[in-house]
């Protein structure tokens, strides 16, 4: 690093997590708190610092790492004015500290097997960031992890988990949060230790407190988000091969001679732009077992229409039939001339939302893994402690472009169309 005063470039709030050299660092804190940034900065300190060691880079699905973990550590990499010394690689994702010829390694759960093998060229497999880990839903996918960091290369092993705490109840409360451990930092931190946040951001966060003081304890406090009235129970995560439901879905033929019901494709599409993602929706619907598959999503901000037909087009979603917010009728009109001929405004009507919930309340609901937005969502989807009977000021984007895909689907007769 090139004449840089690190506490200059770091900030305060982060010491102890900074020095800390136990095997876990977990830190839960809401938006704008700085945790993935400073994990960047000081993975890249560390690397430049300790030859030999090596760090892997950890996302419940690998196709999210380059847009959040890949750019963070190169982001780091340039604010500590060391870019000159890293090589960096994007198929696959990877970097290298020149110099020495430590590497930083990318992988995704969604295929353990390139984890189980990897093997640094030099040195050992020292630390592991693990982003977002509030997607990791099953803590024996943890532990695998865990076993992974291995080697003598005299140097310390240290695990970083970095998340939003959105259900209390998730495994990562009991095993970093309540229990005091001398190998364990656990540590909350909030936007107010990010002295880097302008005028814009910190009225972002008084707002919030105004307007959602719910919301506001987990997405701006870092406080564990209340489990209790989830409003949807019956689902559950599990592999499967989406193409193949036509076939396997369905099961045996019905009596009679009656043919089986063909899954049916249903689509939706919530807007968002600067503060909420745009979130696209994918899934297949059995009617007559009353089974929903989610199998893939979109969930991205700052994308105009055009960006998001694009998006869409890439995922080869163009020609379905998208049911889409009906509050913006203009955003459908010119996905509709640019090219998503199918999309339609859903029919919101009274109670639409209640209604909706219930329908999909008789539903199971099968969560391919690779859906790590649609999972957080529905693990905190929560009735509001107001005494108005609806949803809380939790993320709800997919949530909604749910019920948005399900109205012509028969997910239930109180839909009533």
């Amino acid at each position: 690093m090139d004449n840089v005063y690190l506490p200059d470039i770091v900030g305060k709030g982060y010491k102890a997590f900074w020095h800390f050299t136990g095997r876990y660092r977990a830190v839960k804190g809401g938006r704008g708190s700085k945790k993935s940034k400073t994990t960047a900065l000081n993975l890249i300190t560390r690397m430049m610092q300790v030859p030999g060691a090596n760090t892997l880079v950890v996302r419940k699905v690998y196709r999210t790492l380059k847009d959040s973990c890949f750019t963070e550590l190169r982001w780091a990499a340039r604010r500590l004015r060391c870019e000159k010394y890293w090589n960096f690689r994007e198929s696959p994702l990877e970097m290298t500290y020149r110099p020495t010829g430590q590497k930083i390694y990318f992988r995704g759960l969604d295929d353990p097997q390139k984890i189980a093998s990897l093997a640094p060229e030099r040195g050992s497999l020292c630390w592991m960031w693990v982003e977002e880990a509030f997607e990791i839903q099953s803590e024996r996918d943890f532990a695998f992890l865990d076993e992974c960091l291995r080697g003598n290369g005299g140097v310390f092993k240290q695990i970083t988990l970095t998340f939003n705490p959105w259900n209390e109840k998730h495994w990562l409360n009991g095993r970093f949060f309540q229990r005091k451990r001398k190998d364990t930092l656990a540590i909350t931190t909030t936007y107010r230790c990010n002295e880097f946040l302008d005028a814009a951001d910190k009225k972002l966060f008084a707002d919030m407190k105004k307007r959602d003081p719910r919301r506001y304890q987990v997405a701006g406090l870092g406080n564990w988000g209340i489990s209790e009235g989830l409003i949807y129970e019956n689902w559950r995560e599990e592999a499967f091969d989406w193409r193949k439901l036509p076939e396997t879905a369905r099961g045996p033929r019905m009596e009679r001679g009656k043919p089986p019901c063909e899954p049916m494709a249903v689509f939706g599409l919530d807007f968002g732009y600067a503060a909420d993602p745009a979130a696209l929706f994918c899934g297949l619907f059995d009617k007559e077992k009353q089974r929903l598959y989610v199998f893939d999503e979109l969930y991205e901000k700052r994308l105009t229409n055009r960006a998001l037909f694009q998006r869409v087009e890439e995922m080869g979603y163009r020609k379905e039939a998208i049911r889409a917010d009906a509050a913006e009728p203009k955003s459908i009109d010119e996905l509709r001339e640019l090219g998503l001929c199918n999309i339609r405004a859903a029919r919101k009507g009274p109670d639409s939302v209640r209604n909706g919930i219930r329908a999909l309340q008789g539903v199971e609901i099968i969560v391919h893994p690779r859906c790590v937005n649609f999972l957080t969502e529905i693990s905190c989807y929560a009735w509001d402690t107001d005494g108005f009977n609806r949803p809380g000021p939790y993320p709800d984007h997919l949530m909604d472009a749910m019920r948005y895909a399900m109205e012509g689907a028969g997910a239930g007769a109180v839909f009533g169309w």
